[in-house]
């Protein structure tokens, strides 16, 4: 009951009758509460990306095989989708605060665990436990968005949030490459854990949970957005919203985009390290430099997103997500298919890629759920989303684990490992083409509903 209480959104403050202190105090909060979000979610992903950039060195040492690291990989994405849906609905309930705080300190301490061990078991476990902790990540900060940030700021204001997917990762291939390639594969384990601490701190001293706890109004009376609409939402509890973000088609139909979405997206997270390497004979920092640049244009993709679509397109999000879908399609053929020997070719798929994924990761990944419910029942919306797309990012490693294990031959005379990519290839493309046509019935269902 106390764990309870704990968790629990914050009681109001006594609140604040000068406008001007109002205006002063929501400004420093807004951006307080927003940049502790996006950074505290980009050092997230620094403890969950960890182990995609350690894969070749683990094999080729010995300790796991890529069959295991399939399994491992699966093991966090099965957990993590779950916890999404739970821990999204969950966080509509709670002080968000606390929640994102918590997340991160586990996911901290299970990188430094993995540095100092070489059990696949343990591995398997502690893996799959940080894919509980790593769905405590984005729903709180989604809420948080939906409580500082008003219905016409929505759309650029994720989009600024959701680069912290790209900031992450580009802090993950590029800075874990670098103390791999320094002081060994345990130490991209231990680097990530000191780095999530650092998160946990920043998000303890500078995350807010409500503006009634700091004394302020709500965003809706704040920023004159209260509706009829809004105003009967707001006769409804928290569990009948919920309840309808089940109930919803479209819900469901841009849940099952976005698992497509995935596939695409964490073939090349997960494996296109070790694609690059044992296909196209990149060394790991090679590899690793080269997927970064998708990880840098992801943070170009994502803040223009939301932005574009809120400026130009009057917060609607079907035309810009089906253009960006397609472009993920050529950018992960060009990746797969272009000739080996070619960095510039590599270079310019994973800019396509990038910019594509980016986007893809706010419009489809959750700003289009968070449009479609209520405020109130964000969470929820986003776990929906959330448990779909990574129950695409699950089969994808395993299927991919073990198809690219069947793959592999080993010369008699070198022992050097020989890997064939056909099969898997087709794999990941196709799923980006299905991503595409799932998005274009989403936006065929919201125009029978006008």
């Amino acid at each position: 009951m106390n764990l309870l209480k704990y968790f629990a959104v914050s009681p109001a403050s006594e609140p604040l009758t000068d406008g001007d202190e109002i205006r002063k105090r929501y400004a420093r909060l807004r951006w307080s509460v927003f940049l502790s979000a996006t950074l505290g979610y980009g050092l997230y992903y620094v403890c969950r990306l960890s182990l995609n950039v350690i894969k070749k060195p683990i094999v080729d040492a010995g300790v796991l095989s890529e069959a295991e690291l399939g399994i491992i990989g699966s093991g966090l994405f099965v957990t993590y989708a779950v916890g999404k849906l739970t821990n999204g609905f969950l966080a509509d309930r709670s002080n968000i605060r606390r929640f994102l705080a918590a997340g991160l300190l586990l996911t901290a301490f299970i990188n430094l665990v993995l540095g100092f061990t070489t059990s696949f078991a343990v591995f398997l476990v502690l893996w799959a436990v940080n894919g509980w902790a790593q769905s405590m990540g984005a729903a709180p900060c989604v809420v948080a968005l939906s409580r500082w940030f008003g219905d016409r700021e929505r759309g650029t204001f994720y989009g600024l949030w959701s680069s912290s997917h790209n900031i992450g990762e580009a802090i993950t291939f590029i800075a874990t490459a670098v103390i791999v390639a320094a002081w060994g594969w345990q130490w991209g384990f231990r680097g990530a854990g000191l780095l999530g601490l650092l998160g946990f701190l920043l998000v303890v001293l500078f995350m807010r949970d409500t503006p009634q706890s700091c004394g302020l109004p709500s965003v809706a009376h704040y920023k004159g957005d209260e509706t009829p609409e809004r105003v009967a939402e707001e006769g409804k509890s928290v569990g009948e919203l919920q309840k309808e973000v089940l109930r919803n088609p479209a819900i469901w139909m841009l849940a099952l985009a976005s698992a497509f979405m995935y596939v695409s997206r964490y073939a090349v997270n997960s494996w296109g390290i070790f694609f690059l390497e044992a296909d196209k004979g990149y060394t790991n920092l090679e590899a690793s430099s080269v997927i970064s640049i998708s990880s840098v244009c992801g943070i170009v993709g994502t803040v223009a997103s939301g932005w574009v679509s809120d400026r130009f397109f009057s917060g609607r999000r079907h035309l810009p997500a089906l253009i960006f879908g397609l472009m993920n399609v050529c950018g992960l053929s060009l990746f797969l298919l272009g000739p080996r020997d070619c960095f510039w070719l590599d270079a310019v798929s994973m800019v396509v890629f990038g910019l594509a994924i980016g986007a893809l990761i706010c419009f489809l990944g959750g700003l289009m759920a968070v449009d479609i419910a209520s405020k109130k029942a964000s969470g929820a919306a986003l776990g929906v989303v959330g448990i779909a797309s990574y129950a695409g990012a699950a089969v994808q490693d395993v299927v991919s684990g073990f198809t690219i294990q069947s793959g592999k031959s080993v010369g008699t005379a070198d022992a050097v490992a020989n890997y064939d990519f056909s099969v898997v290839t087709w794999f990941w493309i196709g799923a980006a083409i299905l991503s595409v046509l799932c998005a274009l019935a989403v936006w065929g269902m919201s125009k029978r509903k006008e």
